[in-house]
């Protein structure tokens, strides 16, 4: 199989706002896969706030370790750099974050917007749930109702997490269990059933539940 690794990214989009020194910043988070997607986003967020004095943004991408930020306006090195360190530090990819300041009037400073944008891209990740991404295998095991009870128990002690089950003439047993599980639970699997059944692997995927 495939070598995958897991990976932190958020599990929604959302977003969060705060106003300081009357300047209002709202911060928005996406999990995107590539490019054209975090653009799309990004693209929406401004259409959705023109009047906005400024739309930073920043994301990062697990293919190509793509990492892209615009400060959109703001003085260099306050705001896109903030928030993809923020993204950083984190541990997340997989991530498109955008900070839309109305300003107020007040002048921040550049630690001032250093912070403020940095804790709008916080607060916008954290809305959004961040979540770590597992690689496992979905699978099926057609069996009889007399050993459907012991396989349907060997799934979750390897681990696994099941799906679906279908009773017809025989049962089918759907479920997903991490990669590095699948050659203990299919020996398990064998084991105790005398050899008589074997999972079914289907495809390969990522999965929050492990």
């Amino acid at each position: 199989m495939k070598e995958w690794t897991e990976y932190r990214t958020v599990k929604r989009q959302a977003c969060a706002e705060f106003v300081e020194r009357k300047s209002r910043f709202i911060g928005w988070a996406k999990p995107v896969t590539s490019d054209e997607e975090a653009v799309a986003f990004i693209n929406s967020v401004k259409a959705e706030h023109r009047e906005a004095t400024h739309n930073v943004y920043a994301y990062s991408l697990r293919t190509g370790q793509i990492k892209r930020y615009s400060d959109d306006g703001e003085p260099q090195g306050t705001a896109g750099i903030p928030t993809l360190d923020v993204i950083l530090k984190s541990e997340v990819t997989d991530v498109a974050v955008v900070v839309t300041r109305y300003f107020g009037g007040i002048l921040l400073g550049t630690g001032g917007l250093v912070r403020a944008y940095s804790h709008a891209a916080s607060i916008a990740l954290e809305q959004a749930g961040i979540v770590t991404m597992h690689p496992g295998v979905t699978a099926r095991v057609s069996c009889d109702y007399a050993s459907y009870g012991k396989i349907a128990s060997l799934i979750p002690e390897n681990g696994g997490v099941i799906d679906d089950t279908v009773f017809t003439e025989a049962v089918e047993i759907l479920f997903h269990i991490g990669v590095e599980r699948v050659s203990d639970f299919q020996r398990q699997l064998a084991d105790a059933t005398c050899g008589k059944y074997s999972a079914e692997i289907q495809t390969q995927k990522y999965f929050e539940d492990f």
